[in-house]
């Protein structure tokens, strides 16, 4: 690990343990807390994505003529990890993205998508992104935090972009989360099934192999700029509290 890496995470470190300490977590304790739970954090699982394709726009050649964009290595790992999110499996093996395989846990276990299904639909139905979020149903809070997102991914620079999805949007699941998981699976094997498997895989996946690429990616991006890196802590700590401005809208 880079020096520039270590010290970008010590900047992190206070408010990335403030967020794993949140009192949401103590509040998930039967399904009722988790379909609640599930209903705002389907917000960070959607946009998570529109943050990873605007990476991949920025970095690859998605248009036609196709051209050579950046470097092969920034190329490589940036679709490496959209393949994983965009198209990994199912606990049955059936190619499924991260946010759909969510949305089937939602439904399994009784959680309402109806505010989700609606911004998709707003969405495909030509609306912009600030109408469709400012429209919804939803808290501010929840607002904020989407809006907050797509400034980055719309308008940031690629080091900001790829320093927000690897550090300032981290999945931060506290291993008493896990346990609290483990508790609900067992008196509710046949609602939350599909959630258990999710949070594996996601742990699996995006804790592992894609975090060990995504770093890679920003010292890339980054490289010896020492501006760079600074703008690239600033964007992660605000998101890391953007994350902690979403959990209060759970509790809420």
């Amino acid at each position: 690990m880079s020096s520039q890496i270590s010290t970008l995470k010590a900047g992190l470190e206070s408010t990335r343990l403030q967020l794993l300490s949140h009192p949401v977590y103590h509040q998930i304790n039967d399904l009722k807390g988790l379909q609640k739970f599930a209903e705002v954090h389907v917000f960070a699982v959607w946009d998570f994505m529109s943050l990873l394709k605007s990476l991949q726009i920025g970095l690859t050649s998605v248009s036609l003529p196709w051209l050579p964009v950046g470097s092969a290595n920034t190329r490589f790992l940036i679709n490496e990890i959209v393949a994983g999110e965009e198209s990994d499996v199912d606990e049955k093996g059936n190619r499924i993205s991260h946010f759909e395989l969510y949305l089937q846990a939602m439904q399994q276990m009784g959680a309402s998508t109806k505010n989700m299904e609606q911004l998709i639909k707003d969405l495909k139905e030509g609306q912009s992104i600030d109408k469709a979020i400012i429209s919804l149903s939803i808290s501010d809070k929840i607002k904020e935090f989407l809006q907050f997102t797509f400034e980055i991914a719309m308008h940031a620079p690629l080091h900001v972009k790829a320093a927000v999805f690897t550090f300032g949007r981290e999945d931060l699941i506290p291993d008493m989360f896990t346990q609290i998981l483990k508790d609900l699976h067992a008196a509710h094997p046949d609602k939350v099934q599909i959630f258990k498997y999710y949070i594996e895989r996601h742990i699996e996946v995006d804790g592992g192999h894609h975090s060990i690429l995504a770093i890679q990616m920003v010292e890339e991006l980054c490289g010896n700029d020492p501006v760079k890196w600074e703008e690239a802590l600033a964007a992660s700590l605000k998101s890391l509290k953007m994350r902690a401005l979403l959990w209060d809208s759970v509790i809420a």
